[in-house]
């Protein structure tokens, strides 16, 4: 099974958020042991954030660990789909983009998603396979 891996998941891990950090770590201790784990060029960004250079960043997430994989072409056409259906019901309230091409890349590879953040991806991503609290 390949997992792709929220950037919530790794940020809990990496700040040892007090909350989260234990449920984070097993569930991404668990997931490599059932198979590959995987990152995409968003999730990185997003974990960057907390980074004042590239080699912690490259620490933090190491390539013999979490395989990176850019975006599928076809998950940008269903992030479009859904970012346009959650602007329309929501009238206006914006999310951030990149969870939509998250789920979508998650969908689109037919991979599991590893996050905290159930409900956006349960609406607009309902067959996505999810590993949540």
């Amino acid at each position: 099974m390949t997992t792709l891996v929220d950037s919530n998941v790794i940020l809990d891990v990496v700040t040892e958020d007090p909350q989260w950090c234990e449920w984070s770590s097993s569930m991404l201790a668990n997931a490599a042991q059932r198979g590959r784990l995987v990152i995409n060029p968003l999730i990185y960004a997003e974990v960057a954030c907390g980074f004042d250079r590239i080699e912690g960043l490259d620490e933090a997430l190491p390539p013999q660990y979490f395989t990176r994989e850019p975006l599928p072409w076809a998950a940008a056409f269903l992030a479009a789909r859904a970012f346009l259906s959650y602007r329309r019901r929501r009238r206006g309230r914006s999310a951030p983009l990149p969870d939509f091409f998250i789920g979508a890349h998650a969908a689109v590879a037919g991979y599991t998603l590893l996050t905290r953040d159930r409900r956006r991806y349960k609406i607009y991503f309902p067959k996505l396979k999810l590993i949540e609290p």
